[in-house]
């Protein structure tokens, strides 16, 4: 894109950057028509809109030199490492490829097979050997694989069905011979379990999970308000933690940093047996059936009526049939999206172009491929009915917009869809599409478990390489989500948003009473960052000043989140900073303004008044005349403390902590190392007020560094203190002090206290039934 802006006159490019919704086909005309008559911009786009230069294309060569590696690995018995090459090899291996005289896929998924087997990965090895015989049905080593999986497995009429195919199969009397063994142990083995198995046809890993029905009792409205435009409100009395709305995305596109990790569909975690695209090297996916979905299809060989398995009994050659049929991962109830279907020609411009960009490219496709929009876009604004916030935008940004639509435009004409408009009409509609998303689109999330699993430490038996069982969100993918864009946001939400796959899901929080709206978290809340941030950042990133409970309201998290202690030893006081307080003497004004009896939530008034009393009871008694607060002044006593001073010696305290960190982290942790750790918290105290998130953060890394060096006893301690302040910043029961709860039980199972990780995941477990109701039991089933 660098490159493009060198290209335009200095008087387009102001043109371009000052523009408004009304100028938008005057300036994105100029910029076109500039761009189309420069040999430049065609030589710079070529790369990217033309499949036959595109990196993403099936290569033989690279796949068989993967291959080759991955050999090299499972011979020196390094299995993972054969494990990524021949999943490597796969990504890239062209679908008619011969290596020797089978298919290069079928031998690279046996080859796969084989490493997972090694790895103790059964259930994965049996898919893979399932795809390699859906390729070749005639592979003998596939379903003698098959047979052997089977047999640990269990299942026997498979295991023995898969070694009589294998040995008619078989050219060698050895082999035959071999083989005729192996089947006859099959009966020998059964006989020496003790449970029954029944016939097993491995499918596929379900990525896709089913979304739950609506409560019928729930009734929501699309209202409009003079302050927050288009939102969302309740026509009744809402319960808490009640299912209020879900729904399926117009179109999701997966994060680049996560395009190694989670499946380009569902965006679920990869299992070790991802299956790649067909047709180009880019996407992989958890399964067959999100592979369909996607719009690939599968890789397979019909079989015909093979001179061998003329002899074989009938149920063997359905058998057969059965495995090497790709029937089974098509039904009626399968439908394909076929988002990526446009991108699968190899052309780069999907694995280049921002996130937003690839996501609106599969917008336009898919309403052209349902014939819901023309070639030159020009009703595409009206069919979605998202707002955007274009004109509130930076200068850069609408340079940025238009650069994004000319050469997503271009690219999708020249790899996909050469009827769509290259015009002025067609860039001007995605440049309000990108806007669309800019301010609509929704990250989705992904919770990790890091650390030990709680199952590997329930015995007491810690390693001292391995870090506290945690959890963290990963932002996978962005999505777009057509009425799930009308809830609008608050810093404190009374509704959770969270994902089934690409599905999403919104339950309340708290009880909801008729006629009050219901909002969500764009990102920042209260507890997570002070007031002054989330303004900046809601106004940077979403162009609007937000005004809701959290930010109107004075509270005690926006006080001491980045607040400093009193000098003087027995005062609980907060010191606030200028900066903090400029902001927090604006929403005392509203605050203290508004007349309490007037308040339909008098009991929450009551509470934010009791909390702020406790670090700043001389806020509440101010005269309505003198409502500001001065900074680097006790809100309590009136003592002052150099701020400028006490910054400085937090920073030192801080470098020093991560400093530790590093050390233990990296295995040369020590106790005199600890000890550190415990001098630089010590020091924080001294400064930093003692809610302050800063000191949340230190006491958790303290208690992580004590776990690793083995002292659980000073783990569990630094673990509780940060639940404490966390608790002050965000709720008792708010979804973050769940996810610190997930580390103290983890501690107190290590510390061999049962009964006290029950209590904690007792209530860990209320906290995520409050924000994920039955679901939590299927996101976090390793708890």
């Amino acid at each position: 894109m660098e490159k493009l802006k060198l290209l335009i006159p200095e008087d387009l490019l102001q043109t371009v950057r000052s523009s408004s919704v009304d100028d938008l086909l005057s300036s994105s005309s100029s910029l076109l028509r500039l761009f189309l008559g420069l040999p430049q911009f065609h030589q710079a786009v070529s790369d990217l809109g033309d499949p036959d230069l595109g990196c993403c294309r099936k290569n033989e060569e690279t796949s068989l030199d993967l291959k080759r590696r991955g050999n090299l690995c499972f011979r020196s018995r390094h299995f993972n490492d054969a494990l990524r090459f021949y999943s490597k090899a796969l990504r890239v291996a062209p679908p008619h490829a011969i290596d020797g005289d089978k298919s290069l896929l079928a031998s690279l998924f046996l080859n796969r097979a084989n490493a997972l087997h090694n790895l103790g990965l059964l259930e994965e090895s049996l898919r893979d050997c399932h795809r390699a015989l859906r390729i070749d049905p005639y592979y003998a080593k596939a379903w003698y694989r098959r047979g052997k999986l089977n047999t640990v497995l269990g299942n026997y009429k498979d295991a023995s069905r898969d070694i009589t195919v294998s040995m008619s199969l078989e050219s060698s009397s050895v082999g035959k011979k071999q083989l005729q063994n192996e089947l006859k142990a099959i009966p020998d083995y059964q006989n020496k379990q003790t449970s029954e198995h029944s016939e097993h046809h491995p499918n596929s890993y379900a990525g896709v999970d089913h979304l739950p029905s609506l409560q019928s009792e729930v009734k929501l409205r699309c209202v409009s308000t003079k302050e927050k435009g288009r939102g969302m409100m309740s026509e009744c009395d809402i319960e808490q933690a009640s299912v209020i709305h879900v729904e399926e995305p117009i179109s999701v596109v997966i994060s680049k940093s996560y395009r190694e990790t989670h499946c380009h569909f569902c965006l679920n975690e990869l299992p070790a047996d991802s299956v790649p695209c067909p047709s180009c090297s880019l996407p992989v996916y958890c399964s067959e059936s999100c592979q369909i979905q996607s719009g690939g299809a599968l890789s397979t060989k019909v079989m015909d009526k093979h001179h061998v398995y003329q002899n074989l009994p009938d149920d063997v050659v359905e058998h057969i049939e059965g495995v090497t049929s790709a029937d089974i991962y098509y039904s009626e109830e399968t439908e394909c999206i076929q988002e990526h279907q446009h991108e699968c020609r190899g052309a780069n411009w999907p694995a280049v172009l921002p996130s937003e960009a690839v996501l609106a490219g599969r917008v336009i496709m898919k309403l052209i491929n349902q014939g819901e929009t023309a070639m030159d876009l020009s009703n595409l604004q009206e069919i979605l009915e998202l707002t955007h916030s274009y004109s509130e935008m930076s200068p850069e940004i609408k340079l940025e917009l238009h650069l994004l639509s000319i050469v997503l435009i271009w690219c999708l004409n020249k790899s996909c869809c050469p009827d769509l408009s290259v015009c002025e009409a067609s860039v001007t509609q995605t440049i309000i599409l990108l806007s669309q998303i800019k301010v609509n689109s929704i990250a989705v999330v992904r919770m990790k478990s890091s650390g030990d699993s709680l199952k590997g430490i329930a015995s007491g038996n810690v390693s001292e390489k391995e870090s506290i069982q945690s959890l963290e969100q990963l932002r996978v993918g962005q999505a777009l989500y057509k009425t799930a864009s009308l809830f609008n946001h608050s810093c404190k939400p009374n509704i959770h948003l969270y994902f089934l796959s690409r599905g999403l899901i919104m339950r309340t929080t708290e009880f909801v009473p008729m006629g009050c709206p219901l909002e969500l978290s764009y990102g920042p809340e209260v507890g997570n960052w002070d007031c002054k941030d989330r303004v900046r950042f809601l106004k940077e990133d979403y162009f609007f000043h937000c005004r809701c409970r959290g930010c109107s309201q004075i509270n005690i998290s926006d006080l001491v989140i980045n607040g400093y202690c009193c000098v003087s030893a027995n005062c609980t006081g907060v010191v606030l900073d200028s900066n903090v307080a400029t902001c927090e003497s604006e929403k005392l004004k509203h605050f203290l303004a508004a007349p309490k009896s007037l308040n339909h939530h008098f009991q929450v008034s009551e509470k934010v008044y009791a909390d702020v009393g406790e670090v700043a009871s001389s806020l509440l008694n101010k005269p309505r005349g003198s409502l500001e607060i001065e900074p680097e002044i006790c809100l309590i006593c009136g003592s002052r403390r150099n701020v400028e001073d006490s910054y400085a010696e937090v920073n030192k305290a801080w470098n020093d902590l991560r400093r530790v960190g590093e050390l233990m982290n990296s295995g040369r942790g020590n106790v005199f190392v600890l000890s550190d750790c415990l001098r630089s918290i010590a020091v924080l105290r001294t400064s930093l007020h003692m809610y302050n998130k800063d000191i949340a953060n230190a006491e958790d890394k303290v208690a992580q560094a004590c776990y690793l060096a083995g002292d659980l006893k000073g783990a569990r301690k630094h673990c509780e203190a940060s639940i404490k302040i966390l608790k002050k910043l965000y709720e008792e029961e708010h979804v973050v002090i769940g996810n610190e709860m997930v580390k103290l039980a983890t501690i107190q199972l290590a510390s061999a206290d049962s009964s006290g990780a029950r209590d904690t995941t007792k209530t860990l477990s209320q906290i995520f039934s409050k924000f994920y109701g039955s679901h939590a039991e299927r996101l976090f089933s390793y708890l």
